[in-house]
């Protein structure tokens, strides 16, 4: 049998090797060369980690962030740059999403 750990590493380097990995480094290498698009990529991911930090300890958003996203997002939808890189990286959950579940899937057998 091999070793559990090798075969992660093997998973990290194929992962690297996907056409849509290297598509969403290429587009985050785009944004960090665009002034505009990397300040509102920052107060994107900045916004976004306060408001699941608030989500997980329970506190519900006020009109007024839930509002702050939707303007937030429509400036994120508006630029190029961001919407080509939002598009990769979901295209890249794709993969990610389907590993994880089949990573898990002996963990969950247990529970069943």
């Amino acid at each position: 049998m091999r070793n559990i750990y090798d075969l992660a590493n093997e998973l990290e380097r194929g992962i690297r090797a996907l056409p849509e990995y290297k598509n969403l480094v290429e587009k985050k290498e785009a944004i960090a060369t665009d002034a505009e698009a990397s300040a509102l990529f920052k107060e994107f991911t900045d916004f976004q980690e306060d408001f699941y930090a608030k989500m997980q300890a329970g506190t519900m958003p006020t009109a007024e962030e839930q509002a702050a996203v939707q303007e937030l997002g429509q400036k994120v939808e508006a630029n190029a740059l961001l919407k080509e890189y939002l598009t990769a990286q979901q295209s890249l959950s794709v993969y990610l999403n389907d590993i994880e579940r089949i990573i898990f899937k002996p963990l969950q057998e247990l529970n069943n």
